[in-house]
């Protein structure tokens, strides 16, 4: 599934999107701050969430 079509990310699509190893992808899921939804034990990122946690944290961005 393309990440356009995908309403959640899963770790390797993060880090695919980010341009990142699959492993920092998963490291970045932990991070506090991070916007995940955890279904049982699957961690997985609202789209909407991740693209707004981008852009908060890009430099210049707006910032809450």
């Amino acid at each position: 599934m393309k990440v356009s079509q995908s309403l959640f990310l899963n770790a390797e699509l993060v880090a695919k999107v980010l341009g990142v190893s699959p492993s920092s992808g998963y490291e970045l899921m932990h991070e506090p701050g991070f916007p995940i939804l955890k279904i049982g034990s699957r961690m997985v990122v609202p789209k909407e969430k991740f693209i707004q946690w981008v852009e908060q944290n890009t430099a210049g961005g707006l910032q809450p």
